[in-house]
C-alpha cells in the first residue's frame, strides 16, 4: 500500500548489480545466470520490482524478515537511542545496498513467516489485532474483518520502520526488538565495520601533504585586476579585485553577479539558502537566447497524490545525506570484506578531499582522473565525441583496475573548452550502467560549474557520488577578499558553511518527493526535460521523462563554446570597455535593460502600461500592455507559441454563455496577506466581489474590519468570499471563519511540497502581525501535514 519513490534509482542500481551477482547459493550455470537478466523487468510496477529483489536475495540465504530489514530499514543514522548492534546491522545493509523508500505499507511472506513492515517515515497506517483463539489479522484499515472485541487479546498499529512478524513454525508473533535483536547479533557487523570502513580522514591520511596541495586554477592569467584599457589608470571595479582575479574561470563557466551575490554570499554566511519569492518569470532554458547550462533544462519532480512530501526539519531524524560509495562485492553473498567502502557523510566534497582522493592508493583503491575537457578547434561536433571518449575511457579505467573515477574539467584553457558536468557525468554513469559495471567503482565530480543547490541535485539525481565545485570555492575566497563575506571568517568555515547550505538544500529537494535518504536519492533521476533533444536524453539521461524534443548536442555545444568565447578567443566586448572586465550580470533574477539580458515576462514597459490602463480606465492602454505581453510570453513560456485554431462555422452569439455570467465562476489563488501587500489583497478581494466572483484570503488570516458590513448591511466589499484555514492557522478565528462563504482546508501545497509557506521575520510586522495573531519579527513557516 503506497509508492517506492526511488523505483528508478533502486532498479538502476540492481541492473549495475548484475555485472557482480554470482549467485553461488542458487547453483546455477552461467547460462541460465545470465537468463535471469534483468531481475527487475523494464515494465515492472514498484511492487513487482521490490518483489523481484526480495525473492533474489531470500532465494540466496537470507531469511525473509532479514531482507526486509536490508530494504526497508528504520531511521538508523539519527536514532541516539538505538542499541549499536543494531545500528551496526543497518550500517552494514546499507554497505550493500541503498534503501528502497516510501512511503508504503509492505506484507510478505515465504510460507514460514508472514509479517508486514511501514517504512522509516511510517506514512501509511498499518494495524492489527490478535484473538484469543489465535487468529491474527492485519491490514490498511480498522474493520476490514469483523471481530467481536470481547475476542481481541491485543491490538495495535505498526510504527515506522517496525515489523509485525507472525512466525508459524514457532506458532507466535515475534516481537519486533526480538526479531531485530536475532539479525542484528547473528554476524559481529560491528568489529567489520571497524576495520574495513574507510573514511575521508583514512584517505587523507594515506596522501602525503605535497600530494594534497590545492593546485593553482588555470586559465586565468590574462586577467588580473589590473586597470581597463582606458581607464585613466583606476582599476574598472577596485572593490572587486578578487574576482576580477577569477573573471575568465567565472566566464567559461557561466557565473553571473547575481549567482554570486544573491545565493552564494548569502550562502557562506548563514550555512542556509537565502529566501525568495516564489515564482520565476525568466525565459526557460529552450527558449533564452542566452548561452545556459544543461542543468537548467531539468525540473525536479514532486510528491504528489498519494505519496506525501516530508518535512526536512521537523523530520530530521529520518533524513541522512550519508552514502557508502566505491567498489560493491555480491549482494548475494555476506563477508567482512562487504564493508570495505567509503564512508561520506555528505557528498560535497573539499578541495584538499578531491586531491586525496585523486592521489590516493589505499588497501588496493586507485583513482583515475579523466579530462571532460574538448579541443576548442573541434566545433560543435567536439561535444558529442568527447561523451564518447569519456564513456570509453571510464570503461578502459574499470578494466585496468581502478576503484574510482574523477570526471575533472579543470583542464580548461584558452584551447579547451569543458563539457557540461551534467552531460559528462550522465553519459558516463548510464554507459557503465549498461555495461552492468557502475558498481565496480565510486564516481565523482570535479568541476568549476556547480554552485547552486539545484545544480548539486542533479549531479546526484544522475548518479554522480560526491561533487567538489572548485570554482565555487575560489569565489566564495575572492569574495571574501572583495569585502563581500567578513574578513573574520577564516577559508574553513566558510568552505564549511556553504557545504552545509548545499547540504541543508538538497534534504528540502529530497523531501519534495518524499525521499529520506541520499542514499536511495541518487541515480534516481528525479527530473523531467523541458527542452532537450531525444538524442541528448537517450544518450545520458534515459529513462527521464521529456515531452517536447528541443536542443541537441550541437546547440549544448554552441552555448559551451560560446560561454568560453566570453572568457577567451571570441571578442564579444571591447578591450577597452567596460563589460570586458566586468562579472557577467545578465539579469536572471532581476531585469536588466542591456541587449543581451535575459527576457522577461514582467517587462517594466508592460507593468507602466498596465497601471496607467487600471489608473485611467484607458482601453487603449490596455491593449498596448496586452501586446507587450503576447509579444513577450512568446520569448519565455510554452504556451505563448500556442495558437488558437479557428473553424470553417463559428457558434451564434445567442449560444455562447454572457461575460457577466462567466465571470461569477473567477476565483483567485490563495495569496495570504503578508506574502503580498494590503493594497494588492483588498483590490484582489474588491475586484472579485465586483464582478461576482471569489477571492481567496490565503493562509494568513484577514483584518477583522475587512469583515464588518457596511452600514446599509452590505457586504464589505474587501472581505474575501473564500476563508484558507491552513496547518499554521494563522488568524483562524470563530469570527473569521463565520465570514466567509465558503471554507477551503490546505491539506498540502504543490507549489512549496515538504516545506510550507515561509514569511520571513521582517514582513511580519505591525497590521500582519497582528491579523495573523502572532509575534512581530518572527518569522512563520506554515508546516506540510501529512
Amino acid at each position: 500500500n503506497g509508492e517506492i519513490n526511488t523505483l528508478r534509482g533502486n532498479s538502476n542500481w540492481i541492473r549495475s548489480r548484475e555485472g557482480v551477482m554470482a549467485c553461488k547459493k542458487l547453483g546455477l550455470s552461467q547460462e541460465l545466470l545470465d537468463a535471469l537478466s534483468p531481475i527487475i523487468p523494464s515494465n515492472s510496477s514498484d511492487t513487482g520490482a521490490f518483489d523481484s529483489v526480495l525473492e533474489l536475495l531470500v532465494m540466496t540465504g537470507r531469511d525473509i524478515p532479514e531482507v526486509m530489514m536490508m530494504l526497508a530499514p528504520e531511521a538508523w543514522q539519527n536514532d541516539a537511542l538505538m542499541p549499536q548492534e543494531k545500528k551496526d546491522f543497518y550500517m552494514m545493509a546499507s554497505a550493500l545496498m541503498e534503501p528502497w523508500d516510501g512511503p508504503a505499507l509492505l506484507s510478505f511472506t515465504d510460507g514460514r513467516y508472514i509479517g508486514a513492515t511501514l517504512d522509516r517515515n511510517g506514512l501509511r497506517p498499518g494495524r492489527y489485532y490478535i484473538t484469543k483463539t489465535g487468529r491474527v489479522i492485519m491490514g490498511s484499515e480498522v474493520g476490514v474483518v469483523d471481530v467481536d472485541t470481547e475476542e481481541v487479546v491485543k491490538k495495535g498499529r505498526l510504527m515506522p520502520g517496525n515489523i509485525f512478524l507472525v512466525d508459524f513454525d514457532e506458532h507466535r508473533v515475534v516481537e519486533d526488538k526480538e526479531m531485530k535483536d536475532r539479525y542484528a547479533r547473528r554476524q559481529p557487523y560491528g568489529e567489520w565495520l571497524k576495520r574495513q570502513v574507510v573514511t575521508m580522514k583514512h584517505v587523507l591520511e594515506a596522501v602525503p601533504d605535497a600530494a594534497r596541495k590545492v593546485p593553482l586554477l588555470a586559465g586565468n592569467s590574462a586577467h588580473s585586476a589590473a586597470p581597463a584599457p582606458g581607464s585613466n589608470g583606476h582599476s574598472a571595479a577596485p572593490q572587486e579585485a578578487g574576482l576580477l582575479e577569477l573573471l575568465r574561470p567565472l566566464k567559461v563557466f557561466g557565473y553571473t553577479r547575481e549567482a554570486l551575490e544573491l545565493l552564494m554570499v548569502p550562502m557562506a554566511k548563514s550555512g542556509a539558502e537565502p529566501l525568495g519569492s516564489m515564482g520565476n518569470d525568466a525565459a526557460l532554458a529552450a527558449m533564452s537566447k542566452r548561452p545556459k547550462l544543461p542543468f537548467e533544462y531539468f525540473k525536479q519532480l514532486f510528491a504528489q497524490v498519494t505519496n506525501p512530501a516530508i518535512d526536512p526539519f521537523r523530520e530530521a531524524i529520518v533524513t541522512s545525506l550519508r552514502c557508502f560509495v566505491g567498489p560493491e562485492l555480491d549482494v548475494t553473498e555476506l563477508s567482512e570484506a562487504h564493508a570495505h567502502r567509503l564512508d561520506l557523510q555528505q557528498p560535497v566534497l573539499r578541495l584538499e578531499e578531491m586531491e586525496g582522493l585523486k592521489a590516493m592508493n589505499l588497501r588496493g583503491w586507485k583513482a583515475k582522473v579523466i579530462d571532460t575537457t574538448f579541443p576548442v578547434k573541434d566545433g560543435e561536433a567536439g561535444l558529442a565525441k568527447a561523451l564518447d571518449r569519456l564513456a570509453k575511457e571510464a570503461d578502459e579505467a574499470i578494466n585496468a583496475g581502478y576503484s574510482f573515477l574523477v570526471l575533472s574539467d579543470r583542464a580548461f584553457s584558452p584551447e579547451r573548452v569543458p563539457v557540461p558536468s551534467l552531460l559528462a557525468t550522465g553519459r558516463v554513469h548510464a554507459h557503465l550502467v549498461d555495461l552492468k559495471k557502475r558498481l565496480r567503482v565510486g564516481l565523482f565530480v570535479e568541476s568549476g560549474e556547480p554552485r547552486e543547490v539545484h545544480q548539486f541535485c542533479t549531479l546526484v539525481g544522475y548518479g554522480a557520488d560526491g561533487v567538489c565545485p572548485y570554482l565555487a570555492y575560489e569565489s566564495l575566497f575572492a569574495l571574501q577578499k572583495d569585502g563581500k563575506l567578513p574578513a573574520a571568517m577564516s577559508h574553513d568555515k566558510i568552505v564549511d558553511a556553504y557545504i552545509k547550505s548545499i547540504g541543508v538544500g538538497i534534504l528540502k529537494v529530497m523531501a519534495k518527493m518524499g525521499i529520506s535518504t541520499l542514499a536511495s536519492y541518487k541515480g534516481a533521476q528525479i527530473f523531467e526535460c523541458l527542452g532537450l533533444d531525444a538524442e541528448v536524453v537517450n544518450m545520458c539521461f534515459k529513462g527521464t521523462p521529456s515531452r517536447i524534443a528541443g536542443v541537441s548536442f550541437a546547440q549544448l555545444a554552441r552555448d559551451a563554446i560560446k560561454l568560453h568565447g566570453m572568457a577567451y578567443s571570441q571578442v564579444v566586448a571591447a578591450e577597452e570597455s567596460a563589460d570586458a572586465h566586468a562579472i557577467p550580470h545578465p539579469g536572471d533574477y532581476h531585469y536588466r535593460a542591456n541587449a543581451d539580458a535575459e527576457a522577461h515576462l514582467n517587462d517594466p514597459e508592460a507593468i507602466a502600461k498596465l497601471q496607467a490602463a487600471a489608473q485611467g480606465n484607458n482601453r487603449e492602454l490596455y491593449k498596448q500592455f496586452a501586446a507587450i505581453n503576447t509579444s513577450l510570453s512568446k520569448k519565455v513560456h510554452l504556451r505563448g507559441l500556442l495558437r488558437f485554431k479557428s473553424t470553417a462555422q463559428g457558434v451564434p452569439l445567442d449560444e455562447v454563455e454572457p461575460a457577466a455570467a462567466i465571470v461569477k465562476r473567477f476565483v483567485t489563488g490563495a495569496m495570504s496577506y503578508g506574502s503580498i501587500s494590503l493594497e494588492a489583497h483588498t483590490t484582489l478581494a474588491l475586484a472579485m466581489n465586483t464582478l461576482g466572483g471569489k477571492s481567496n484570503s490565503g493562509e494568513g488570516g484577514e483584518n477583522p474590519r475587512r469583515l464588518e458590513p457596511l452600514p446599509d448591511g452590505k457586504k464589505n466589499p474587501f472581505r474575501s468570499a473564500i476563508k484558507q484555514v491552513a496547518s499554521g492557522r494563522f488568524g483562524v478565528t470563530a469570527y473569521y471563519l463565520t465570514n466567509a462563504d465558503e471554507l477551503q482546508i490546505k491539506i498540502s501545497q504543490g507549489a512549496k511540497p515538504g516545506e510550507g509557506g515561509e514569511l520571513p521575520g521582517d514582513k511580519v510586522k505591525g497590521d500582519i502581525a497582528k491579523t495573523r495573531n502572532s509575534t512581530a519579527g518572527v518569522g512563520l513557516i506554515s508546516p506540510p501535514p501529512h
